[in-house]
């Protein structure tokens, strides 16, 4: 069945390219259309698009299904996520550092409901949803973990007084919560993550961390039996001090109470999904990309996606997941119409 669409963002700090026989030539650009090319690099496909258009994108006024439907009309269904990067220099003031739209839910004890709208977006089937970022570099800052992870989380697996979010619970993962409490008194506590002074309530600094056991959990990429407790505030209140709020108690919740209010996860872990395919489409006005921005792009690119440690200071998805699980972002001849 279908479900509205629904867009998780961030607004705060929040592979490797296939060289199979049947990729396509890797010296030429391939002119889908006038304003649709895929680089010569294979990494990703440039769609320009007017001024006024591209703005819309920028404003979060654009729908991202009007993007993935013209790619559709020149792709195979072979994606299970699409990123769509705009070239702006910088965020502009009030918008998100990222958004996803996720385009179904196929699996069970996550805490929502199951929903195909795949067809929306030009799909078959296949695409799990839509990472829109801004700004190229946001590929190796961040959030660009943040926004894969909103693909598994959270839609209620545990309660939230921070929509789509982990919250003040002992989560400290990408979308937020500490891993370490402590009790202050006169119920007050402080929570921190990652050895840090702090912690955020939806997000926790970009690529800087990897992901955390519930959102491995979530994931696939653990079994239940590895799955830890959870720390939930009851009715936080953020303090004064950094890391500190106030609650009306913490309730600890044991993997087998989260199981049984959420149900199993469907499939498990030892069926799930590990690999993954994603096409990565870079917005842009009318004017080209010059060649050092390309370049920029391709090495983030494929630094972010490859199985291995990325050569910066920050997590890539391979290593975020603790090298459990790896998408492919490189543009085969044969999923090009």
């Amino acid at each position: 069945m279908e479900e509205p669409i629904v867009q998780e963002e961030v607004e705060a700090d929040g592979g490797d390219t296939t060289t199979e026989d049947d990729d396509v030539d890797d010296t030429e650009a391939i002119f889908l259309t006038d304003n649709l090319i895929v680089d010569a690099s294979k990494a990703f496909v440039n769609y320009t698009l007017p001024a006024v258009d591209y703005q819309k994108y920028i404003n979060e006024e654009g729908d991202v299904r009007d993007i993935t439907k013209e790619i559709y009309n020149h792709f195979n269904d072979d994606y299970d996520l699409i990123v769509i990067l705009a070239v702006e220099t910088l965020k502009p003031e009030g918008t998100a550092y990222g958004i996803t739209t996720p385009a179904k839910n196929s699996i069970q004890g996550l805490g929502g409901s199951v929903f195909d709208a795949t067809s929306s977006f030009g799909s078959d089937g296949r695409l799990n949803g839509v990472v829109f970022m801004p700004r190229t570099e946001f590929v190796q800052s961040g959030p660009f973990l943040h926004e894969i992870a909103h693909l598994w989380a959270n839609k209620g697996f545990i309660g939230t007084t921070v929509g789509g979010h982990w919250g003040y619970a002992s989560t400290g993962g990408q979308l937020g919560g500490f891993d370490t409490l402590e009790d202050l008194g006169s119920n007050t506590y402080k929570g921190t993550v990652a050895g840090r002074t702090s912690f955020g309530t939806f997000a926790n600094g970009g690529n800087s961390i990897p992901y955390s056991n519930v959102e491995l959990y979530v994931m696939g990429l653990i079994p239940e039996s590895e799955l830890a407790a959870i720390q939930v505030a009851i009715n936080p209140v953020a303090g004064n001090g950094a890391g500190e709020f106030t609650a009306d108690e913490i309730k600890t919740y044991t993997a087998q109470e989260l199981i049984a209010a959420n149900g199993k996860r469907i499939p498990s872990y030892e069926v799930a999904q590990k690999e993954f395919t994603a096409l990565t489409v870079i917005i842009s006005p009318e004017n080209a990309i010059e060649d050092t921005k390309k370049e920029a792009i391709v090495t983030s690119l494929e630094d972010f996606f490859k199985q291995g440690p990325s050569s910066e200071s920050t997590y890539n998805f391979w290593t975020a997941t603790g090298e459990r699980a790896h998408f492919s972002n490189g543009i085969n001849a044969s999923s090009i119409q």
